[in-house]
């Protein structure tokens, strides 16, 4: 069986790739060097592991099988029509994204960065900043989205105290089903987290943003489209937002002249937010194990449609 990787392979990850695949399984791994090499492979693969350009499906793959996905999210694959079983990495990177959300609404809640560029001047204010600190156990958060991230999410700031309600047009773990409903509460909470797939473009609209509650935080480890940004910049720069977290933007990586890059009150983890130890090979476990479903003709997991980008 033919197996065509297109993915940032290491020496140490190739080494464990092959080690861990079943035999009869030839794969071919990605070579910019070899481009034309790489894309005759691509063609003959039954089996994908990773997120080739959605440019190279074009013609042929009449022998492709099983694709496994590198990533949670596949925006760009929607209007593929491919003739195989399709599957992302479901949960993968729920746990970690939750992490990272909280920690930078903690970090701002406790004065963190404030402190860090204090601590780099050698200058003591600790009595002016105890005063600006604020706590994550009395708000009231919102989270956009109910998959796997925002599931986590919401089970961390519970952890902490925090009042969460999750907003979802059809998902039954939500308790907010409508933008009509969401707008009511907006003006009452402290916290909105964003989890939302790429097809949800500007759902956080201007006029979303102006619903706001005045000082309230906002974070986002879901798609960049999903904000709109120069609304978001607006809002953190005449004071409406305290401050914001943000593992995604519009443009990645972020241009040099963004306003983001200079705010004291925004938190950049530069789509970081998934990353782990022992990453890849966590991956490439994933990706075998759902590769030995396939073979073995038992139901492959994290199944996905690309059109209905879910």
């Amino acid at each position: 069986m033919n197996l065509f990787v297109y993915s940032d392979l290491d020496p140490q990850s190739k080494a464990y790739l092959a080690k861990k695949l079943p035999s009869g399984i030839e794969p071919f791994i990605y070579d910019s060097a070899s481009e034309e090499a790489s894309k005759a492979a691509f063609t003959q693969a039954e089996v994908i592991f990773g997120n080739p350009p959605s440019s190279w499906f074009g013609t042929g793959h009449q022998n492709l099988k099983f694709w496994q996905l590198e990533s949670a999210g596949f925006d760009q694959y929607q209007q593929l029509e491919v003739p195989a079983a399709v599957a992302n990495m479901g949960d993968f990177f729920a746990q970690a994204c939750a992490e990272t959300m909280v920690a930078g609404i903690l970090a701002l809640y406790r004065g963190l960065p404030t402190l860090q560029r204090l601590q780099q001047e050698k200058n003591w204010q600790g009595k002016a900043v105890r005063f600006t600190l604020d706590l994550l156990s009395e708000k009231k958060a919102i989270v956009l989205g109910a998959g796997t991230i925002g599931k986590a999410v919401k089970q961390l700031l519970e952890g902490f105290g925090t009042k969460v309600k999750m907003s979802a047009r059809q998902n039954p773990a939500a308790e907010i089903h409508s933008l009509e409903d969401l707008f009511l509460e907006l003006p009452y909470t402290d916290l909105v987290i964003n989890t939302l797939p790429g097809n949800a473009g500007k759902y956080v609209s201007a006029a979303f943003i102006q619903q706001m509650k005045q000082g309230s935080l906002y974070a986002n480890v879901g798609r960049g489209n999903t904000t709109d940004e120069a609304a978001l910049i607006k809002a953190l720069q005449q004071g409406q937002l305290a401050g914001a977290v943000l593992d995604v933007t519009e443009v990645e990586p972020l241009p040099q002249q963004s306003p983001l890059w200079e705010m004291e009150n925004v938190l950049l983890t530069q789509h970081t937010g998934g990353g782990q130890a022992r990453e890849m090979e966590r991956k490439i476990d994933r990706f075998v194990s759902n590769l030995q479903r396939f073979i073995a003709g038992k139901p492959i997991q994290n199944q996905v449609n690309l059109a209905q980008g879910y």
